[in-house]
Formats: C-alpha cells, sequence, structure tokens
C-alpha cells in the first residue's frame, strides 16, 4: 500500500513539475518592441524593451532623399509615445510648424519640434520600397542601429506595438540584433 502511495505522489510530482514549466513555457514574461506583418498575429521581429527606453525610427524621404528622424520612448503602460520629430527641408508631409505645447526649434541645419506627447497603443511602419533606408536606432545614448531590410521586405506593412512575449514566442521569433555603431 505504501508502496502504491509512493508511486502515486511521484507522478503527482511529475505532472506537477510539468505543467509548471508548460505555464513557464507560455506565459508572457519579456516585455519588446514588436514588429508584426501587417494584420497578422506573426512576429517579423522583435527588440527587448524596459519602461523609459528611447529608440528612433529614421527613415529617408522618398522626394527630398534626407533623413526624418522619429523619437520615441516606452511608457509604463506599454504604449509607445512620440517625443521628438527631425527633419532637414521642408516639403510634403513634413510639419511646417509646432502644435500647442510643442516647440519648434532649428538646430545644427535640423528642424526639431520637441515637447510632443502623441501616444499609440500600436502603429503601422512600411518598409520603404522606392527609398527603402529605414532604420532602428536604440540604447541610452542611440549607439545600436539596424537597418529594417536585414529584418522586413521592402514595401511590406508592420504594426508595431509593446507587448509582453513568452519563452516560446522568443525562441521561435527573430530577435533584433545588437549593432553598435558609436564604438
Amino acid at each position: 500500500m505504501k508502496r502504491i502511495l509512493s508511486r502515486k505522489s511521484n507522478q503527482l510530482i511529475i505532472l506537477l513539475f510539468l505543467a509548471l514549466l508548460l505555464l513557464l513555457f507560455f506565459l508572457p514574461f519579456q516585455k519588446a518592441l514588436v514588429f508584426y506583418k501587417q494584420n497578422t498575429k506573426h512576429i517579423a521581429a522583435y527588440l527587448p524593451v524596459e519602461a523609459g527606453d528611447k529608440f528612433q525610427i529614421i527613415f529617408k524621404h522618398s522626394i527630398h532623399l534626407t533623413d526624418v528622424i522619429e523619437k520615441y520612448k516606452v511608457t509604463d503602460d506599454n504604449r509607445i509615445q512620440q517625443y521628438e520629430m527631425v527633419y532637414e527641408q521642408f516639403g510634403i508631409g513634413m510639419p511646417s510648424n509646432a502644435e500647442e505645447g510643442q516647440s519648434f526649434v532649428y538646430e545644427d541645419g535640423k528642424y526639431h519640434i520637441k515637447g510632443i506627447d502623441t501616444k499609440f497603443d500600436s502603429m503601422n511602419i512600411r518598409n520603404g520600397k522606392v527609398v527603402s533606408e529605414h532604420r532602428l536606432v536604440w540604447g541610452k545614448q542611440g549607439e545600436h542601429m539596424v537597418w529594417f531590410n536585414d529584418y522586413f521586405i521592402p514595401g511590406e506593412w508592420y504594426k508595431v506595438k509593446i507587448k509582453r512575449l513568452s519563452l516560446w514566442q522568443v525562441l521561435k521569433g527573430v530577435k533584433i540584433h545588437d549593432e553598435a555603431i558609436n564604438e
């Protein structure tokens, strides 16, 4: 009788251990900036982030062929907050002044709109097709950068949002690699 109880308790312990392992495998834990292939739940790539982290999306304007820098930070409530925009030339699609509560300044040969407080649950971004020079920059001093074309198909749309990923999603996903640019 004692042997049967021992066997059953061992089986129960093993079963509980497996259930816990399964739970840990699928429980979201890693906060990330996630790029989903448009209108799907397919994760094209992700960048691990924490609340307060800043990143930039830089793209080449297709008309005047100069860089446009959009600066963002991760909020405590897992949203994306745009706080600044930097560009070199006025033109199609570029703002010519700041809105209420923002400041419009000219520094180092570039126009800056500062004090932007636009928050997004998600953003739709198209990787350029005609001029495909989008970049993602991150790090405390913007020391890391990757080209969108290293991870995303030119001309394709992606939904970007802050999401917690499970170990399963992290293992099967494509982590955006650190590539220091200020070394």
